[in-house]
């Protein structure tokens, strides 16, 4: 199967890479992006059974700006963080150093406060330890600090009784991971990614960004929600119940997304260079690509791959207030982030950013966007490439 260098244009824009013969659907549906939905810049990387299929990228590296992204162009991903940082468990777990079914507070003594004893590392990473809020939020220099905000989250009382339900866990996920890590290793969880998985692995991906790197990352910001005439995007429009939610200040949902006050600037250096593994790793479309391609090239052994994949809390979300469907740390396939397959894990970025591995077709997929729209979980842009890659990935009636 061939690749050639790819050179395209619509409305001004130039897509640069590579696509292997077959994928140019993909390219295509890239393309549009930034016809119809209002795409500035942006990077996708697809692979097929450990090979890569597609490499491009478009725009700007900068949401305002003018300079053109290049190949090694990264930006923040926001939550799509959290499908890297869950594999930091899995694989612990794998190398015999944490018990899934254990207790947190059996390497997290602190944590048992407030009754949290019964919470153990599966529904932890699950979504269903109870604890989505704070009841003060934390500034960003606390919430960079790890002592400061793994003992505000050991010592906040849960929103529901632990085990009982599930609601995404946001921006806490971050300091629920966190100390749990380095409590099992000593290290930091960025610390960790970096030396046993993105560092031997030479990708382009950071929990907390080194300034060396900083040059390379571009600037997000919001983007206008234009959708293609007579449709084509993914119909999933917010309940009304979820849009009063996000308005209201005493809401589990408003609360959730509000635990960092003041709102930081996810174009800030301090804010970049923060471990906050649930929503400010900063990567390439071509480097999220390639870690799910290593989840299913040896990375993961086929158990730990089937923990990540295997449904652990399904059903009304009580944060996002839509079913929603987790494995350990992983978002799954469903209605409210629909990857490639039944198969595939991963997790999306609120506003745009999307990466997951599909066990079944051998697919792994990375996209990267500055532009970031309201969307938490399926942004049509993505949705769009998904389609694309399932076209050719996954032919009528497979």
């Amino acid at each position: 199967m061939g690749a050639g260098r790819t050179r395209g244009s619509v409305a001004q824009v130039d897509v640069q890479g590579t696509v292997a013969a077959g994928w140019e659907p993909v390219r295509d549906a890239f393309l549009r992006n930034f016809e119809q939905r209002g795409e500035r810049g942006a990077a996708v990387a697809v692979h097929r059974d450990g090979v890569k299929v597609v490499d491009l990228w478009a725009g700007s590296r900068d949401v305002d700006g003018t300079d053109p992204w290049t190949e090694d162009t990264a930006q923040v991903v926001r939550s799509a963080t959290k499908g890297v940082a869950a594999a930091v468990p899995l694989l612990l777990h794998q190398r015999g150093l944490l018990d899934l079914d254990a207790p947190v507070s059996a390497y997290w003594p602190d944590f048992k406060a407030a009754g949290k004893d019964r919470v153990t590392v599966r529904g932890l990473l699950a979504h269903r330890a109870g604890v989505p809020v704070l009841d003060r939020p934390l500034t960003l220099a606390e919430a960079a600090d790890l002592p400061t905000a793994t003992a505000a989250i050991a010592a906040q009382t849960p929103a529901w009784e632990p085990g009982t339900a599930h609601g995404y866990h946001a921006h806490t996920f971050s300091w629920l991971l966190s100390g749990l890590v380095h409590r099992v290793t000593g290290r930091t969880i960025g610390r960790w990614v970096a030396d046993e998985i993105t560092g031997p692995l030479g990708l382009d991906l950071w929990i907390g960004l080194p300034g060396t790197e900083a040059h390379r990352v571009g600037r997000i910001g919001p983007v206008e929600e234009i959708e293609p005439a007579g449709g084509g995007a993914l119909k999933l429009r917010p309940k009304r119940s979820v849009s009063e939610a996000y308005k209201d200040p005493a809401s589990l949902t408003r609360r959730a997304f509000g635990v960092i006050d003041p709102k930081p600037d996810e174009n800030d250096p301090a804010y970049r260079a923060a471990e906050l593994p649930g929503s400010a790793g900063v990567a390439t479309a071509r480097a999220l690509a390639a870690f799910y391609a290593a989840t299913l090239g040896g990375l993961l052994t086929p158990e730990t791959r089937a923990l990540a994949r295997t449904e652990a809390s399904a059903g009304p979300d009580e944060v996002l207030l839509v079913s929603t469907r987790f494995g350990l740390g992983h978002m799954l396939h469903g209605p409210a982030s629909p990857l490639l397959g039944p198969s595939s894990f991963g997790h999306p970025g609120r506003g745009g950013s999307l990466g997951f591995a599909d066990p079944d077709s051998g697919i792994a997929f990375g996209y990267v966007t500055n532009g970031m729209r309201k969307t938490v979980t399926a942004d049509p842009r993505a949705q769009s490439l998904v389609r694309a890659v399932k076209s050719v990935a996954l032919p009528a009636g497979a």
